[in-house]
């Protein structure tokens, strides 16, 4: 336990039978709204993507359109776990809940996993120049900013 957490709870006999999490500063619920109207868009694209018809596939780029045609069917699951992660590990953050950690991890590793293959394993960069590798290496950055979120808020006892 960090020294800096608060303890918040009742002590029977100098003992703690019961603790809630200390109460985060201000800006902690703006920073867990932002992060679940990013994750909100994620699940938008998944549904798009879901969405995608015969019509719509035939009118991108031959490039693009190959790309998505090859995408092997458990690159679906792969980001449906990521995004649906991201969204779940958020609103347990706004409950201020410790689950939102390994949650948030493991959205972390869908999103290493998913565009680890398009980047290099569908060469993605090859087929549409270095622009394509832009949106991954955002959704990796927040996603890994968001795991560190989760770890300092448990580490200063925000979360139970």
């Amino acid at each position: 336990p960090n020294p800096e957490a608060q303890f918040v709870g009742t002590k029977i006999n100098g003992e703690r039978t019961m603790q809630t999490p200390a109460k985060p500063p201000a800006w902690y619920l703006i920073v867990v709204g932002l992060a679940i109207a990013w994750s909100l868009v994620g699940v938008a694209s998944f549904g798009m993507d879901l969405a995608t018809t015969e019509e719509g596939i035939a009118a991108m780029p031959p490039e693009q359109r190959e790309l998505y045609e090859a995408r092997p069917a458990w690159m679906l699951i792969v980001y449906a776990v990521a995004v649906f992660g991201s969204l779940i590990g958020c609103v347990l953050l706004a409950f201020r809940k410790t689950l939102a950690t390994p949650v948030l991890a493991a959205s972390l590793a869908a999103i290493v996993v998913q565009f680890g293959y398009v980047v290099f394993g569908m060469n993605v960069v090859a087929k549409l120049g270095a622009g394509a590798a832009v949106l991954p290496a955002v959704v990796f950055v927040i996603g890994a900013l968001l795991v560190w979120f989760a770890m300092q808020s448990k580490s200063k006892g925000w979360l139970a």
